[in-house]
């Protein structure tokens, strides 16, 4: 049936209306019969039988400060007038009497009664709302001692084995005095403005006082004592701002401000173990029970302090301070599980400190194992949250990399990797998204070729990102841990769009002054090869290197300090056609090239995939050893020649090998078999591998030792600064055009 006109107009302009105000009507509905619940168990523990008894009705003329709380909300009042004023009558419990329930008892002029009356429920039913919090306080403020006396006593009839475990445990609990007991869900700033008001002056903190409550709380386990505690460890992490709000606590001693933060981060946590011990499964699982009267009683608590925490967390700097820090949310986890918006802010907050280069690698293997701990406990909605933080603080934290930064980087990727790995399901979901995202700049560089598109995709970044990509899939689906597992990792799927992306950029501008970025990217793809055994086609990417002119020209000589590669994604224009920069080039040619074959080198195949190499490899040494037109570096040509030698050799030991065998090439288990038991230092080309990689960690230690001894001038550090900036993918002026081949000879 279609539409009329008027419905239409009803929809366009008050049905939106309509249904907010329907909904919040609702809600206060809702809480009326809440605080109805409230008041009929309240009633009951106390012993009192209202409903049976007969209301009794108050007198037309009776006062209202001679009136209790129930005769007037019962009605059948008259409100008294002023001398010469005219008497206005209130109704029977319609919404403008429970407006007035918060007003004085005395007498009231009849402006404040037409202003209460002026206050009728609007559309959004917001009137309705404050009465009904207005009657709730009004209610909550008449329990006197005698009330909560009886409650304590019901309590110990209806339930002997709490009332006995609160007495065990914190006596003071059930001592009750005058406005001293308040509930410990009562921490929100408008009590702690109160409370100095009630008492007529603020609280100074004083060492003495800390020590008492650490007193109280090591031989009573007092929860009195913590809530206070957390409220001066409120005012402390607070010091010094100037945010409009008091505190319960002043805090002016620095000796009293360490001694509450060192109490509250290490002694809160052992008291709540105390009171409300968590078990924990051997999978990590967190079984406790928040519906117990110890939890309700205690989470508020909690959360309020995790937010005081969070607040110091992010105003600290000292590195051992952040770790016991830290190491007091570790703890408090479990109890703020229910919380899942506390808990994603946590994981933020982790991240930041995990992810600044400034911090130590103790502090960020602190922050690391409150991340692990928030993705063991939280379910997966929780998981891919704390994934996505974790990536983008990553993505920030290797924004600028030095020879000061690599180490915190390599170990932020690392530990990042094992993250991925408790849940593979989601890690498969949060990882395929970013590296579609990287798949999309790249696809974007490559179709808008521009000279700041390549910015996008050329950056320490999107290089680190790669790299710890294949990090990931190197720690998390390797054929070792598959085979424990029996069964392949949900993060396997990965392996080729990591490859595929990885390859594109590598081979986007294949310029010399980017073929630090290339090698840096080559390592990844080994990593992913060693670790999953898949094999990917790495000798081409390195034999476009030396077909360049930058490798088939004679260089000319410098006295430039040499590049390192291992810090480095962009060579200076300085550097090209120099010797230091070939011969550096030449070194990492050869040592990726041992490496790829070196991953091969027992396998029955061997020599039809090293035979392409090898041909290749010949043609370009013929061609560089030409006296008068060859890049006259003997250095690297005698590195190139006797790397061909050790391929050969390798070649035809295996051809050795494979002719004694006895089945077919199709025979797939039986060709992985082969020489399995072999060890790969037995090999021709094992052997030579090996003892370049001792050779390159010798002159490795030696090089830390230096840097160790003689330090670096401001020079040096500007020089690498200056270095790292340039390679975030800014094309000087007057360079070639990205992706333009160079020209020959």
């Amino acid at each position: 049936m279609a539409k009329t006109k008027s419905t239409k107009k009803f929809e366009g302009r008050h049905l939106k209306d309509t249904l907010k105000k329907r909904k919040d009507d609702a809600k206060v509905k809702q809480r009326t019969k809440l605080r109805e619940k409230k008041k009929t168990a309240r009633r009951a523990e106390n012993g009192d039988n209202e409903e049976e008894a007969p209301k009794p009705k108050p007198s037309k003329g009776k006062e209202l400060k001679e009136m209790t709380v129930d005769e007037f909300f019962q009605g059948g009042f008259e409100v008294p007038e002023k001398p010469g004023k005219k008497r206005k009558r209130g109704g029977t419990g319609d919404a403008p009497s429970k407006k007035r329930a918060k007003a004085p008892v005395d007498e009231t002029s009849q402006d404040d009664e037409s202003e209460d009356d002026s206050d009728a429920p609007d559309a959004a039913g917001g009137t309705v709302e404050n009465a009904a919090d207005d009657e709730s306080d009004e209610s909550e403020e008449d329990e006197d001692e005698d009330a909560h006396k009886k409650q304590l006593e019901s309590l110990a009839e209806k339930d002997p084995e709490f009332y006995k475990y609160l007495k065990e445990n914190d006596a003071e609990l059930l001592d009750f005095e005058d406005g001293d007991l308040a509930e410990i869900d009562q921490l929100s700033d408008e009590e702690e403005a109160e409370e100095p008001k009630k008492e007529g002056k603020d609280k100074t903190l004083t060492l003495a006082l800390v020590n008492k409550w650490e007193a109280s709380m090591t031989e009573n386990k007092s929860l009195r004592t913590a809530r206070e505690l957390v409220l001066a460890f409120r005012a402390a992490a607070h010091l010094n701002e100037n945010n409009g709000k008091e505190y319960k606590y002043t805090v002016t001693n620095s000796d009293a401000y360490n001694k509450v933060l060192v109490l509250t981060l290490k002694g809160l946590p052992e008291l709540l173990q105390h009171h409300l011990p968590i078990k924990e499964t051997a999978s990590g699982k967190i079984n406790l029970s928040s519906d117990s009267k110890v939890f309700k009683t205690l989470a508020p608590m909690v959360k309020s302090h995790i937010a005081s925490v969070l607040h110091l967390l992010s105003n600290l700097s000292d590195g051992s301070t952040l770790r016991l820090t830290l190491a007091s949310i570790l703890a408090l986890l479990p109890y703020a599980l229910p919380y899942r918006k506390v808990l994603k802010e946590m994981g933020k907050s982790v991240v930041i400190i995990w992810a600044e280069s400034s911090s130590d690698d103790a502090t960020k293997i602190s922050a690391f194992l409150v991340l692990r701990k928030l993705i063991v406990i939280g379910d997966a909605g929780l998981r891919e949250a704390i994934l996505k933080a974790t990536y983008q603080g990553l993505i920030k934290g290797c924004r600028s990399t030095t020879i000061h930064t690599i180490q915190g980087i390599n170990l932020m990727k690392n530990s990042a990797a094992e993250l991925w790995g408790i849940d593979p399901v989601v890690g498969y979901t949060t990882g395929f998204g970013f590296i579609r995202q990287l798949a999309l700049h790249l696809r974007s560089t490559i179709t808008n070729k521009t000279k700041d598109s390549y910015k996008v995709v050329y950056n320490w970044q999107c290089v680190h990102s790669l790299d710890f990509w294949s990090r990931v899939l190197a720690q998390n689906s390797s054929s070792l841990r598959e085979a424990e597992t029996g069964k392949d990792s949900p993060l396997r799927p990965l392996i080729y769009p990591t490859v595929q992306v990885t390859l594109g950029v590598l081979r986007l501008i294949p310029t010399a002054q980017y073929f630090p970025l290339r090698f840096q990217l080559c390592r990844s793809l080994l990593r992913i090869c060693r670790a999953t055994n898949t094999f990917i086609p790495l000798a081409p990417a390195l034999l476009e290197v030396l077909n360049s002119a930058e490798m088939r020209k004679a260089p000319k000589p410098t006295t430039i300090k040499a590049l390192d590669f291992s810090t480095s994604i962009r060579a200076g224009k300085t550097l090209l056609r120099t010797r230091v920069y070939q011969d550096g080039v030449g070194e990492q040619v050869v040592e990726l090239f041992s490496e790829f074959f070196m991953l091969w080198c027992k396998s029955i195949a061997f020599p039809e995939l090293a035979l392409p190499v090898i041909v290749m490899l010949k043609r370009w040494l013929k061609t560089v050893s030409d006296k008068g037109k060859g890049n006259k570096n003997n250095k690297l040509n005698t590195s190139i020649g006797l790397f061909i030698q050790k391929l050969e050799a390798n070649a035809k030991w295996i051809e050795s090998k494979r002719a004694r065998v006895d089945y077919a090439p199709n025979n797939r288990s039986a060709v992985e078999r082969f020489l399995s038991d072999e060890d790969e230092k037995n090999t021709p080309l094992g052997a030579f591998v090996l003892s370049q990689r001792k050779m390159r960690e010798q002159k490795e230690a030696l090089l830390k030792a230096s840097r160790q001894e003689n330090g670096h001038s401001r020079n040096d550090d500007q020089d690498e600064d200056d270095s790292d900036n340039a390679a975030m993918g800014e094309l000087s002026e007057g360079e070639e055009s990205p992706g333009e081949e160079e020209a020959d000879e």
